[in-house]
């Protein structure tokens, strides 16, 4: 078995000597050292494709190398299979890591660079080279094998770099932010030949990304972190569709969900909310999930996605026209309404196929439904409404 179980996982970088400046307190990190990933719980399936997702500094790295063994583990249980791999040197967790910086061996060959692990391994040169060819043959790296590093492109280095760990038919393969070194096209290209790998090679992966698109494409779950702490694990439709909180909503989706200030009150036998300058009651399956949790007048945060914002001839809310930025199939609309800049997602062209045109300072009307209003508690920013 493949799988991977973290079990209140953690980890403290020790305190930072310093000198006290005159009439300064050291910091805290100075007197307590740095939490980097407090209580991370989590099984990995065999054969899972997870992704750790969230901005910089998150603690998501930091995770992967712990379960690589480049990092100490401060609290908690890191297993591997049904092994307990917290003390395990990296080289006996039958693990491979892809890293950002490729780390490829610049005086070898690709070949020898795809070889050099098997080398300690195996005697067999033949069964290293059907290993190697292999490897390079699903990579679409043959015509590269006997060339250096150097002599390649910023892709072409990448395959050769999840080409060697591969080689090693690992339990698990874990890949530190691969992509981010590459443009955009080649990104696009590199994500769909890793979701092509996964399906020829029977593995585990955990993969590491600061990026959205790669982590809702390629993940059949995804992990967000923030600030050490994990915010939501779910499939890219839960996390999408039933943010459990504010930074989840805010962090997943291009362009950002919107956010309006809201009062949520009770009515009859449902609720409504005041946002925008308007009262709008919410669906019965909204106020029954509401009336079920116990829920009370409060403040709240409403968020609605971009793609859920109806421009129409007329509607519920009025905004005028800020910027029309052209997108190629669709216009992204940036309306001032109620002091408030809102983004609506538009077709670019309407019914007959003519270009949509938006003039600044133009008066738009748009509506959304409730359905579409995601309801977070103004205090806590916890998604109250699923």
């Amino acid at each position: 078995m493949s799988s991977v179980t973290l079990k209140n996982i953690r980890k403290v970088y020790p305190p930072i000597p310093g000198k006290k400046k005159k009439g300064e307190e050291n910091s805290e990190a100075l007197q307590k050292g740095v939490v980097a990933v407090e209580d991370f719980s989590m099984e990995i399936k065999d054969k899972e494709f997870v992704v750790l997702v969230g901005p910089s500094g998150c603690g998501k790295s930091t995770t992967l190398r712990m379960i690589a063994g480049l990092e100490e583990i401060t609290g908690g249980e890191l297993y591997i299979g049904d092994r307990l791999v917290n003390e395990l040197e990296p080289k006996d967790r039958d693990i491979a890591m892809v890293f950002q910086n490729y780390a490829l061996y610049p005086h070898m060959t690709v070949y020898d660079n795809m070889a050099f692990a098997l080398k300690k391994r195996i005697k067999d040169k033949n069964e290293i080279k059907r290993k190697v060819m292999e490897a390079a043959e699903i990579l679409s790296i043959t015509d590269y094998l006997y060339r250096k590093p150097k002599n390649l492109s910023g892709g072409q280095r990448q395959r050769v770099a999840i080409g060697r760990a591969i080689v090693r038919n690992p339990r698990v393969m874990l890949m530190d932010e691969p992509l981010s070194n590459l443009d955009a096209k080649l990104r696009n290209q590199m994500r769909a030949e890793l979701m092509r790998l996964r399906k020829r090679i029977d593995t585990t992966f955990i993969y590491v990304t600061h990026d959205q698109t790669e982590a809702m494409t390629l993940g059949d779950r995804i992990v967000v972190m923030k600030d050490g702490l994990v915010m939501q694990i779910g499939t890219p439709d839960e996390v999408f569709n039933s943010p459990q909180n504010i930074f989840v909503a805010s962090f997943i989706g291009s362009p950002q969900m919107n956010f309006f200030d809201g009062m949520l009150r009770k009515e009859g036998d449902g609720f409504s909310v005041s946002i925008l300058g308007k009262n709008v009651s919410l669906s019965e399956g909204k106020s029954k999930i509401l009336e079920e949790k116990g829920i009370t007048e409060r403040k709240v945060k409403i968020g609605v996605r971009p793609e859920e914002i109806n421009i129409t001839g007329e509607g519920s809310f009025s905004g005028r026209v800020g910027v029309a930025e052209h997108m190629g199939s669709t216009i992204h609309l940036h309306l001032e309404s109620e002091d408030k800049e809102i983004v609506a997602v538009t077709e670019a062209r309407d019914q007959s196929g003519l270009l949509k045109s938006f003039p600044v300072d133009a008066l738009v009307h748009f509506s959304f439904s409730s359905e579409a209003m995601h309801i977070f508690d103004a205090e806590s920013g916890n998604n109250i409404g699923l």
